[in-house]
């Protein structure tokens, strides 16, 4: 790695094409200036239409990833903006990739292109939420709908090299989402995954959780298969859209209200920064051999200079290394 972090960015990717891409890409430089050097890759004529600022390498690339392609098989076209983002950081070029196109492509692309990390079986798509506390890391939320037990344990090994070193968790405190805190109850995953966990030396292991605990902060690390996590992802967007909404109908409803919300107009708007998914900005596919984030199909230029500011703290942290230190510790500890 450079001593500047190089970062590289599908500017093809999500639903609006490379306007945010360029938009996000801006604001980052202007707040981290110096920080990283940035390398957007896509239609270069339709880049530089957007771009305002000097200071960025535009790598061209003719064709794009439908947010409906087939994800292997969009993964196979080596000239698509994702395909030639993949192929970059394999070679060495780049430090960390984003994208915000085809989940499952980027994942796909990943896999194929960089590869696993030694010790681990699946990568893992991790989702950053904000708490009472100072946040908890859930995965799975989508890479793998299936899972087995002995993964999980690779995913609670993964969050908690995560939640160390970017969230600066000291000693990650680690459950597994079930329906109750008792270690009877839970689906067959979940009874085969705990004596498992329970086993990894490396691990802060609390128990089981429910999905109440998230918002309580009552762990750091919550690991899940990727169809559970998924839907609880989707399902705290859509309450925190849901409670932005309703706050803002009610207060229009009220003169005095309103009279009380512009008093409050900071205090709203630090809660507001809290649960915006756009703060975070990325997901990252733990478990590859690479730094790969995924972002919202929808992410606007607040999303992509989050990510930006993400992927930059990733590879500074050398986060995957101390995947691969933690996960090599616990295969030791059980030989």
């Amino acid at each position: 790695m450079t001593s500047v972090p190089r970062i590289g960015i599908d500017a093809m990717g999500g639903d609006f094409g490379p306007k945010p891409v360029a938009e996000g890409a801006a604001l980052a430089l202007r707040e981290w200036p110096g920080r990283f050097r940035l390398t957007l890759v896509g239609d270069e004529a339709e880049i530089r239409a957007h771009l305002g600022v000097a200071d960025i390498t535009v790598v061209h690339a003719a064709e794009k990833v439908d947010m409906a392609a087939k994800a292997a098989a969009a993964a196979r076209r080596s000239g698509t903006s994702l395909g030639v983002l993949t192929q970059l950081h394999k070679d060495g070029q780049l430090d960390g990739i984003f994208s915000a196109g085809n989940t499952g492509a980027v994942v796909a692309s990943a896999l194929l292109g960089l590869g696993r990390l030694e010790g681990v079986s699946r990568p893992a798509l991790a989702a950053f939420f904000p708490n009472v506390g100072q946040g908890t890391v859930v995965l799975d939320v989508g890479a793998n709908a299936e899972v087995k037990a002995a993964w999980l344990v690779q995913f609670a090994h993964m969050g908690s090299c995560f939640a160390r070193y970017l969230l600066g968790h000291e000693n990650p405190r680690v459950g597994l989402l079930s329906i109750g805190e008792e270690e009877s109850k839970g689906n067959q995953l979940v009874q085969e995954a705990l004596p498992l966990i329970k086993a990894a030396r490396h691990l802060n292991f609390i128990g089981p959780v429910e999905g109440r605990d998230l918002f309580k902060g009552t762990c750091d690390v919550m690991v899940t298969d990727g169809f559970t996590g998924n839907v609880l992802l989707k399902t705290a967007e859509s309450a925190a859209s849901f409670l932005g909404r309703s706050v803002r109908d009610e207060v229009k409803k009220d003169p005095l209200a309103m009279v009380g919300a512009f008093f409050m107009k900071r205090a709203l708007a630090k809660l507001r920064s809290r649960i915006d998914w756009q703060e975070y900005g990325a997901a990252p596919l733990l478990g590859v051999n690479g730094v790969c984030f995924i972002g919202h199909g929808s992410s606007g230029p607040r999303a992509f200079r989050s990510a930006i500011h993400t992927l930059t703290s990733f590879v500074e942290q050398r986060v995957n290394e101390h995947i691969r230190e933690e996960i090599q510790a616990d295969h030791d500890t059980a030989a």
